[in-house]
């Protein structure tokens, strides 16, 4: 093999295997598949140089494909690396191993090849393209040359990919680039002659970057103006072209016609902006409305709003049951109109697809326009033939006068127009049982299928073939029959027919006497409508709450198959550790077998009845270890490591760590080398269980020795502890005296006849089992003076003498004199003189800095006096939480794990923009107003870590705690930064991963000695580590790899292996800027690299080129420990500024070039994970080889931990609330309902997968804001598969606070209006079938939506309430009759609603699955008496509101959540700026509906029943407007109250300039509230003024109520009212027009004025109460009527705002606003002021905040009135 020489420039710098210099000493290059895929890429041959430069002879495939088609030097490099490490890998699992293994094999190539080009293959069958990938696929030998074709193909595909920039969003435009490449690429493989020159064939493009100049950039050009058209995202979608328009422009064969190659730079696909003919939307135009919901998923509403009809019909019958009323010919006839609606369905489906998608006709697209107006006519021709057929039924029945049987031909008429009418659904369903044949139809692209679909939908390249196989479509289908069921059942009883009886006689009403005007004299239909409202609204979103019942008890189920939560707590681990081990050996050691006998039907079975074996405890393989001492040994490493890094983390302190390791022997030292027969199980499990033996062998004194052993062996421990007791005793006295000393002959000889008699069987026979007690207590004194740290050779001597006597004298049964004694070697031969005693000058203790010995006989101690049971070790929650799952994953179902070297390569992503990397000193130590620093928040919250942490540093040579504020500094900044959301605490889970797989490779290698050394120098290690390396300063060797204990003794291999399989990007976008800037975030990034070696670093370089334009540069860096600085690795160029779309995925997809691996994990900066899940990684990975249903998954979801949930109260419950949805909701979505998606969790994808079809996210400005979840909609439309896996965990971090949550919930509920309007979601409507579509709406968009209807449904219930009672409906019906059932269902409907089953039920059942029934419940009640369901209230509140606004107005947009901690009182000012309008201005309508209510409603006399109609009402009010108080620290302390009172007022009436921000100026706030009608389209105003008028609603029905009108019902009433609203205008204009004028200089005309006026209006008062019959409350009456008909005028003119502003009254819309807004602010003040002011509350509220910290033993009140002790300041 020819050694390429190293290239001069790039000799140094490399990524992860330098692959320019083979022969460098770096462990990866031992393995020969590295060499042998770098050789296939050398291997040119033959090939045509190309013309225009040198060529050099160390050049390979990918230089050749570089200077032929003009790529970067820097993307070649990157790509020869990543394509080296891949087909590496992959050749590194091929089983069995290839014969030669020095070269490539071509299965390995081919396989590759397959994988990353399918995408491109079937967009050439799609658009009936002839592949030009030319090679002979048959599985023959491949000749060298189709070898090396292949390789170009696979290389150029890599190469057009990395350097595509944000192209790569957009993959079909890929392949298209890729298409007319690998074309070009043929022609110079076959030799073509170019006919217009006579030379050989040149590609079109060449010369530097010009595949970056001529090919990315005019496309990246276009994209850039679309996005600039967007005006920042706020123009509507339908104006601009986004990423999926520009991808779906390829769909069409038009692109070859319109682009051309070379890029026709003239083409309409490059026209933006209004010019011309430019290429509109294609494929989907994103409208805003509503109306999408039932676009999107009509078959849903046609479900539904046919079976209401049906039942409406049924029940006007009035019998018991459905079936009675079905009886009758009338009502089956009558039941027939439902073909009518939903042909009148078929009709406005029809409608709206014109009305939404008319802009994707133009002269390209005339075939989807013709279709629109088709459909359209037929639809309304169905109507009219429905029409007609039905017309003619009951003619002819009237007719007759019955049912004749010409009347019935007719019917049967009718029903076989219904067959043709439903001849498409009949087809579908025939379909749907047999998924196959339709995956088989849609996939083919064969034009006579084309044709048969195009009626029914438009053709698409994504959503083909999306049929689940039969025993999944069994499963999601009787779960959706079931639920369906259930709730067509509840709603005929109990909403539809008690709704009847009340309907039918409020419709008989007659003569009503009404309260007003009344506009419909004669019928009462508007009052049944508004009965029927609230119940129908409920109809429609009931649903919701049968799904998440019903889900959480499937979701338990699976759960419970999976073996979730068996070991809860550390006594079910302790019944279960002696299989423990095994569990480890079984899942987590890769078994030697012959791997083709993996996946059959027999290794399969025999896997099972291993599990079972393991699970139970059956069978001996699994009972004893110690019988296989490497088994032992690993188990003992990988348990002793874990124990480890919860040391490093400060869970556990030292004691905890001798009590929960396995220790092992030190060979090296013959007084630690203790040689003991059996396991040494922690001590934690051995405890008590010596003392049980003892008092079983006095029990038992005089049994023979078979028999007490066989009792003392019933309990693996027990038998465990004495057989150890024993040898360590025996070890521990040999080793305390001197080695040549006659005592220590005495004792050998001692326990040799101890031995001898247990032979025998004759133990209790010679010895007295009554003695023991006495020996030990003495031996129990002798180990305590040995542990003393100062030692007492003296009273040593004395001990050991006594002991001796105790086992002479009272232990044996048959006495013995000194002769005999001396004969037997128990005495000492010279008689002992009376001065000196027998072990006089033998006593030698070892030295005390051999902590080895010491560590043992502690051991000995503790398992000789241990009484407790140690339920409470580890102490630490936490710590305990992590061993019990990673003990019980270990029970559960995953696949084998392969050796670390046959192991899936993967890499891990984290995105990153400029959050805290580490905490700096002034963070920690900055107080708060109230005198919190963060750092003494932490160290109360988590008390115990930080007496762990202390206890660490002083092992670490720390003398006092000042040493933290200098010279641990770091160590301290670490120890809080790991407790906060920090990226350090991110890095250090996912290094995890790398120290993981070391250990894990060198258990793969190690012969039993290796391990043998390893496990002696652990301990060793462990505790002489602190001595030497004092003056290194211990944080970087908490984090190197130096510190983990077995590395010691690595070979050096094992981190060549683990290189090529795990990487870690951080894409740290603006790491370039941070340098430049001296930022210390930057010097924090820098840091992390220096101590992780896996780390690297990607960001986005801006440099100025000459001529003022800036040039950007994906760069990606590392820390090069031999330079020991950071190195610049690669440099890619891009065509522009990268951030385009939305931030977060434009950033992952520039790094995304970067990683390396069949996999890549998606981590956020908000995510931790464990060493010990770490672990279990490569099985997950041998996931994506398994099929799970018809597909092989390609996102492997994961389970998460939310680690933030101690924290307060408020970050418990959405803890509580987020972990329910990612463990419970997530399973019951992968299986059996086949929907989960993508949650921006700590997913893995498959990244070849991913990469060929548009990246891990999308990134379309606005549309895509909820961008994570798009990733998983892209993967189901191409055919992917989702699975989710629960043996493994990640963890993260929520918000805590409730700003923080309520940003978040709106950032989720804008995401999924913005969702509702995508293509995706309408595709996966669509495309989906009928149950799969039914869970994909009610777990994502539907969700949402039926919150928002919650809401709605209180809306209406009110406003229908305050309708009857104002217009005296109510109180008439009420007095003809007492049936008041319609009121009672409506009540029923509120309670259920309001239980909150929602979000409570799920909760509990997950709870009650992972820590037991009991728990859960308590859990739960503690929850309600924290207020939880104040809370859930209130952010029901905060989605209803920014979901509905999203959809009607747009505005969505990226809300940056704090991570923070929260521990300070947030101001009055903060709290009316976030909630006004979402939450307070609701509750205060909801309020003043309530009170008009009760003062006039008839029914409301009787209190009782006012309660019981309005409570839940009034909970939802108190809750919106009192919840963001009651979780706000200190939200009810007097002072702050008075305090934020004038801090508010100061706010409304600040001026500001024009730079004010919002925070200081309320009119600056008002017009940023606004903003969104700015943007939205003219049907969002419109539907915003109709809703703005219910407000003047009040008016109308309260004015006839006052005393004033005299019992008057005529329309002038209400039309003089209106004098009142303008004549209060008009005094108002005055006295702000006088204040304007005078009140400055001129004082006393303004006083003058303003005397005039209350002159004016008490005159107006006399006058009134004289002459008319005004009486004096209609003073206060007719203000609840004035004030919302102000706030109406108010709301309106913000719609109007543009016109108003160039007149002169939009002043005084301005300050009549703030008048408002002032009176708002004084109504939440009240009972914040009253609640502030009551003596209590504040002590309540705090202990409701922060109970779950006080449970804990924390003083949060002292911490949050500030009075911290003296020490701490």
């Amino acid at each position: 093999m020819n050694q390429r020489p190293p290239r001069p420039h790039d000799d140094e710098v490399y990524n992860i295997i330098p692959i320019h210099n083979l022969l460098a000493d770096h462990p990866s290059l031992r393995f020969p598949e590295v060499r042998a895929a770098a050789a296939a890429l050398r291997s040119v041959g033959d090939l045509r140089r190309p013309p225009f430069s040198p060529w050099m002879p160390n050049y390979d495939l990918l230089d050749w494909l570089a200077l032929f088609f003009g790529f970067q030097s820097s993307s070649v490099k990157n790509q020869r690396e990543h394509l080296v490490l891949h087909l590496s890998n992959a050749q590194m699992r091929l089983s069995p191993p290839p014969d030669n293994i020095d070269t490539l094999d071509p299965s390995v190539l081919r396989r590759f090849r397959r994988h990353l080009l399918k995408n491109y293959s079937s967009w050439c069958s799609y658009l009936n393209l002839k592949s030009n990938i030319w090679l002979s696929d048959s599985n023959s030998r491949h000749s060298s040359s189709d070898h090396r074709r292949e390789l170009l193909y696979v290389s150029l595909y890599l190469l057009i990919w990395g350097e595509s920039a944000n192209l790569r969003f957009i993959p079909e435009c890929i392949s298209y680039i890729f298409h007319n490449m690998a074309m070009e690429l043929n022609k110079i493989l076959e030799d073509y002659i170019d006919e217009n020159t006579g030379r050989p064939f040149l590609p079109s493009i060449s010369g530097e970057n010009a595949f970056l100049n001529q090919i990315v950039k005019p496309i990246y050009e276009t994209v850039k103006a679309e996005v600039e058209n967007s005006k920042n995202g706020t123009a509507p979608h339908s104006a601009w072209r986004n990423y999926d328009d520009i991808n779906e422009y390829f769909w069409s064969k038009r692109c070859f016609d319109k682009l051309k190659w070379p890029i026709d730079v003239g083409s309409n696909f490059f026209v933006t902006g209004n010019k011309g003919k430019k290429v509109g939307k294609t494929g989907f135009v994103e409208q805003r409305s509503f109306l999408n919901l039932f676009r999107s998923f009509d078959k849903l509403w046609i479900m539904l709003i046919l079976f209401l009809q049906a039942a409406i019909i049924v029940a006007w019958e009035k019998k018991d049951y459905p079936w009675q009323a079905l009886g009758s010919r009338d009502v089956q006839v009558r039941c027939l109109t439902l073909f009518i609606t939903w042909s009148v369905l078929r009709f406005v489906q029809s409608l709206l697809d014109i009305a939404m998608q008319y802009n994707l006709v133009s002269r390209e697209t005339k075939s989807l326009g013709v279709r629109m107006v088709l459909k359209s006519v037929v639809a309304a021709v169905w109507i009219v033939v429905f029409g007609v057929f039905y017309g003619r039924i009951w003619n002819q029945r009237n007719k007759d006068g019955r049912w004749t049987s010409a009347a019935n031909r007719i019917v049967v008429n009718f029903l076989e127009v219904v067959v043709a009418f439903i001849a498409p659904e009949l087809l579908a369903l025939a379909l749907f049982v047999l998924p196959w044949v339709r995956n088989f139809l849609e996939n083919t692209n064969w034009k006579i299928f084309y044709l048969l679909s195009w009626w029914f939908q438009s053709r698409s390249f994504v959503g083909r073939g999306l049929r689940e196989g039969l025993v999944d479509n069994v499963k999601y289908s009787l779960f959706w029959i079931v639920v369906l069921a259930t709730k067509f059942v509840f709603s005929y009883f109990m909403q539809i027919k008690p709704m009847i009886a009340p309907t039918k006689d409020l419709l008989d009403l007659k003569n009503v006497v009404y309260e007003w005007h009344e506009f419909f004299d004669n019928s009462n239909r508007f009052a049944v409508g508004l009965l029927w409202l609230p119940v129908i609204l409920i109809y429609l979103m009931d649903l919701q709450i049968w799904y998440s019942i019903y889900s959480s008890f499937v979701g338990a189920a699976v759960g419970l198959f999976d073996h979730l939560g068996e070991i809860r707590n550390m006594q079910q681990l302790r019944l279960r550790f002696q299989f423990f081990a095994s569990a480890i050996q079984f899942n987590l050691m890769p078994e030697e077998q012959l791997m083709n006998a993996r996946g059959t039907f027999k290794s399969k079975f025999r896997d099972a009845i291993n599990r079972l074996k393991l699970r139970y405890g059956l069978g001996r393989p699994f009972k004893k270890l110690e019988s296989n001492q490497v088994e032992a040994y690993k188990f003992a490493l990988i348990w002793n490591e874990i124990i480890n890094t919860f040391r490093e983390e400060d869970i556990i302190c030292d004691r905890e760590v001798e009590l929960l390791e396995l220790p092992q022997n030190d060979r090296k030292d013959p007084k630690c080398n203790w040689e003991i027969r059996v396991i040494q199980w922690p001590c934690l499990l051995l405890c008590n269980e010596l003392l049980l033996a003892l008092s079983q062998a006095q029990e038992l004194s005089d049994a023979p020795d078979r028999w007490l052993w066989h009792k003392i062996c019933k309990t693996e421990y027990r038998r465990c502890a004495v057989i150890e007791a024993y040898d360590s005793l025996k070890h521990f006295l040999l080793s305390i005296v001197k080695y040549d000393s006659e005592e220590r002959s005495i004792i050998k000889t001692f326990f040799q006849e101890v031995d001898q008699w247990i032979q025998l069987e004759k133990f209790t026979k010679n010895y007295k089992m009554n003695a023991l007690p006495k020996i030990h207590g003495k031996l129990v004194h002798l180990l305590n003076l040995a542990l003393k740290p100062d030692k007492d050779t003296d009273k040593m001597v004395n001990a050991l003498q006594a002991l001796y006597e105790a086992a002479i004298r009272d232990f044996l049964k048959e006495p013995r004199n000194n002769e005999q004694l001396k004969e037997d070697g128990l005495a000492p031969q010279a008689a002992v003189s009376g001065e000196r005693l027998l072990f006089q000058n033998a006593v030698e203790l070892p030295s005390a800095s051999n902590e080895m010995f010491y560590r043992r006989v502690r051991r000995l101690q503790t398992i000789l006096i241990s009484q407790d049971s140690m339920q409470k070790v580890p102490e630490n929650l936490e710590a305990r939480r992590r061993i019990a799952f990673f003990s019980n994953s270990l029970f559960m179902n995953m696949p084998h794990a392969p050796q670390v070297e046959k192991m899936m390569a993967f890499s891990v992503l984290t995105p990153y923009y400029s959050e805290e990397v580490l905490y700096s000193k002034e963070n920690l130590r900055t107080e708060n107003e109230d005198g919190i620093s963060t750092l003494y928040y932490l160290k109360t919250i988590y008390a115990s870590d930080w007496k762990n942490f202390l206890e660490r540093m002083r092992r670490e040579g720390m003398t006092s705690e000042k040493e933290l504020e200098t010279t641990r500094l770091r160590e301290l900044r670490m120890w809080a930064s790991y407790r906060g959301q920090t990226l350090i605490r991110t890095v250090r889970g996912m290094m995890y991963y790398y120290r993981a797989l070391e250990l894990l490779a060198f258990l793969d290698s190690a012969s039993e000695m290796d391990m043998r050394e390893g496990s002696q120098q652990l301990g060793s290690m462990r505790h002489n580590d602190d001595m030497d390396d004092s003056e290194k300063s211990s944080s970087s060797r908490t984090l190197s790899r130096g510190n983990s204990s077995v590395s010691a003794f690595f070979k050096g291999h094992e981190r060549g292996t683990v290189l090529m399989k795990f990487t870690y990007v951080v894409a740290c976008q603006i790491y370039g800027s941070q340098k430049a800037k001296k930022d210390p975030h930057a010097d924090e990034i820098l840091y992390l690299m220096k101590i992780n070696e896996a780390l690297r670093v990607a960001y986005v370089d801006e440099v100025s080129s000459e001529r003022d334009e800036k040039e950007y540069f994906s760069v990606l860096v590392k820390y090069d420990r031999t330079l020991d600085k950071e190195v610049e690795i690669y440099r890619v160029k891009l065509p522009g500024p990268l951030k385009l779309g939305e931030g977060k995925p434009e950033n992952q997809n520039h790094a995304i070039i970067f990683t390396r691996g069949d996999a890549v994990q998606t981590i956020d900066m908000n995510q931790d994970n464990y060493f010990e899940e770490a672990l279990k990684m490569r099985n997950l990975l041998e996931e994506f080889k398994s099929y799970y249903g018809i597909r092989k998954p390609t996102i492997l979801g994961v389970r998460e931990h939310i680690f933030t949930g101690s924290v307060s109260s408020l970050a418990w419950f959405m803890s509580a609330q987020e972990t329910s949805f990612v463990t419970l909701g997530q399973r019951v979505l992968a299986n059996p309902l086949k929907v989960r998606m993508h949650y921006g969790h700590p997913d893995v994808f498959d990244r070849f997968w991913f990469l060929t079809r548009g990246g891990l996210s999308k990134a379309s400005r606005v549309i895509n804001i909820s961008e994570d979840i798009f990733a998983g909609f892209n993967c189901t439309l191409r055919g992917g598969n989702v699975t989710h896996h629960e043996y493994i965990q990640v963890g993260k971090g929520r918000d805590v606070g409730l700003n923080q949550i309520s940003m978040f919930e709106a950032k989720v509920a804008s995401g999924n209006g913005e969702q509702i309007l995508s293509r995706d979601v309408y595709r996966l409507g669509h495309r989906l079938d009928f149950f799969r579509m039914l869970s994909f709406f009610y777990t994502t968009v539907g969700f949402f939506f039926n919150t928002m209807m919650i809401l709605l449904t209180v809306y209406a219930f009110l406003w229908g309430r305050l309708y009857l009672a104002l217009s005296g409906l109510e109180g008439f019906a009420l007095a003809g009759s007492n049936d008041n059932r319609a009121l009672g269902t409506i009540l029923n409907q509120q309670l259920i609603i309001q239980l909150g089953l929602f979000t409570a039920l799920p909760m509990v059942v997950e709870n009650s699955l992972e820590h037991g029934f009991l728990n859960a419940i308590w859990d739960f009640i503690t929850m309600q008496l924290q207020l939880s369901a104040v809370f859930y209230t209130f952010s029901m509140g905060t989605r209803g509101h920014y979901f509905g606004r999203t959809i009607l107005h747009g505005g969505a947009k990226y809300r940056a959540t704090g991570r923070g901690f929260v521990v300070e009182h947030k101001k009055f000012v903060e709290n009316y700026r976030l909630y006004a309008r979402s939450h307070f201005v609701k509750a205060i309508e909801l309020g003043l509906i309530l009170t008009v209510y009760a003062s006039y409603s008839p029914v409301a006399k009787g209190t009782l029943v006012y309660i019981a109609l309005t409570i839940t009402s009034w909970f939802l009010v108190v809750s919106w407007i009192l919840g963001p108080f009651i979780f706000n620290p200190l939200g009810f302390d007097w002072l702050k109250t008075v305090y934020d009172f004038d801090e508010f007022m100061d706010w409304i009436w600040f001026k500001g300039g024009v730079f004010a921000k919002s925070e200081q100026s309320w009119e600056k706030w008002w017009y940023e509230e606004q903003d969104h009608l700015r943007t939205t389209g003219l049907w969002g105003k419109v539907l915003e003024i109709i809703l703005d008028l219910r407000f003047f609603f009040f008016q109308y029905g309260i004015v006839y109520q006052l005393g004033i009108t005299a019992g008057s019902k005529s329309i002038a009433v209400y039309l003089l009212s209106w004098i009142y609203v303008v004549v209060a205008l008009v005094l108002y204009t005055i006295i702000a027009y006088a204040r304007d004028k005078y009140s400055a200089k001129e004082h006393i005309y303004y006083r003058l004025v303003q005397f005039l006026v209350i002159i004016l209006a008490v005159v107006l008062m006399i006058a009134l109460l004289e002459f008319t019959s005004f009486k004096f409350m209609d003073i206060f009456t007719s203000l609840l009527a004035f004030i919302p008909t102000g706030w109406g005028f108010i709301s309106i003119a913000q719609v109007f705002r543009p016109l108003l502003e160039k007149v002169k009254i939009w002043d005084t819309v301005v300050s009549v606003a703030r008048m408002y807004d002032i009176m708002f602010g004084v109504i939440v003040m009240v009972p914040l002021a009253l609640l502030s002011w009551l003596p209590g509350f504040q002590n309540m509220q705090t202990r409701i905040l922060f109970n779950q910290a006080f449970s804990r033993g924390l003083h949060i009140s002292q911490i949050v009135a500030g009075r911290k002790p003296k020490a701490d300041t």
